[in-house]
């Protein structure tokens, strides 16, 4: 779900419990070092990946804000 662009952190941690410092970690760990930096590269500042400044509904519990 982390590498999934339109995904958000915060559908993440809804589902998973895991807030963006921990998908952080998993995908450092994961993914190979030119991967993770290219990951980071695309994912940082991005709106669609933080929930408050997406447009987004996609795996959005009705609960979530």
């Amino acid at each position: 779900m982390a590498w999934e662009d339109r995904t958000t952190f915060e559908a993440i941690q809804h589902q998973f419990g895991l807030g963006e410092p921990e998908v952080i970690a998993i995908m450092r760990s994961a993914l190979k070092p030119s991967s993770f930096r290219m990951w980071r590269k695309r994912v940082s500042g991005r709106r669609t990946k933080h929930g408050i400044t997406s447009r987004s509904s996609r795996f959005r519990a009705s609960g979530h804000r």
